[in-house]
Parts: structure tokens; C-alpha cells; sequence
């Protein structure tokens, strides 16, 4: 089985840019959450509801490599996977790519780690079972 691989349009804001003229390194991580969330609303889709207020997952890591800069009119794609599934936790991969005539670059990539949680019990939980037939390892 194919790996479930998210493709998220991103949205270069004029605030994003620094004084240097490109899209400040924080932003990538924002770029990154926002990925992950379009991950999380297509994966789940019709077929497994997430109860975001009873249990989901929170962040425990997340790391960023910066290949090249990106500019206010650049076209850009975030992809996103698991890249690991574990008992109660999981890693995801991020490829954050720029278009130019049909190219694609991968200009950052990031990592990561998100732990199962329920938010009532502040306890970490497993990764439940119908997650996993989804999440495939690349």
C-alpha cells in the first residue's frame, strides 16, 4: 500500500518577508503546521472522525532545514507523511518545495514528532488503530 502523501498549496504573505526580501525561517514552521492540518482534514476525511477536544495529538519535536530561500512571488507546496509510526507517537516529514517552470525544488524539509494525547486525562494514548491502516510508513 501507497503511503498517504499530502500536497498544501501555501500562501506567501507580504508579512512573511524579512529585510532581506525573502520568507523569514520562522514562517517555515508555520508553513509546516499548516500542512500538517490539511494533512490531518484529508486523511481523516468521511471515514474517521478526530475529536479534536477529547484526543488528537500534540507536538513534542519539531525540526527545519533550509535549503534555499523563498520570495514573496514564489509558488509553493508543502508535502507531508508519516515517516514513522510508533506505539503512542508518530513522525511526520515535511518537503517544502518552490515551482518554477514546473519544477520542483525542495527548498526546506522538516520533522516532526506528535504523541498521541487525550486532553481530558493529560495522558498520552495510542495511536488508535484505525489511524494506522492510513498513516502507511514510507
Amino acid at each position: 500500500m501507497i503511503p498517504f502523501k499530502q500536497k498544501t498549496p501555501i500562501q506567501i504573505r507580504f508579512k512573511d518577508i524579512d529585510k532581506l526580501g525573502h520568507v523569514n525561517h520562522a514562517n517555515h514552521i508555520t508553513y509546516f503546521e499548516l500542512a500538517r492540518m490539511d494533512y490531518f482534514e484529508a486523511f481523516a476525511g468521511n471515514e474517521i472522525k478526530i475529536d479534536w477536544e477529547n484526543e488528537g495529538v500534540i507536538l513534542a519535536k519539531v525540526e527545519m532545514e533550509y535549503k534555499q530561500p523563498i520570495l514573496l512571488e514564489d509558488k509553493v507546496l508543502a508535502y507531508t507523511w508519516v515517516s514513522r509510526l510508533g506505539s503512542k507517537s508518530f513522525d511526520m516529514a515535511c518537503s517544502i518545495v518552490c515551482i518554477q517552470n514546473s519544477i520542483e525544488t525542495e527548498v526546506a524539509k522538516g520533522f516532526a514528532t506528535l504523541v498521541c494525547f487525550n486532553y481530558k486525562t493529560k495522558e498520552s494514548i495510542n495511536v488508535p488503530e484505525k489511524w494506522k491502516a492510513k498513516m502507511m510508513v514510507e
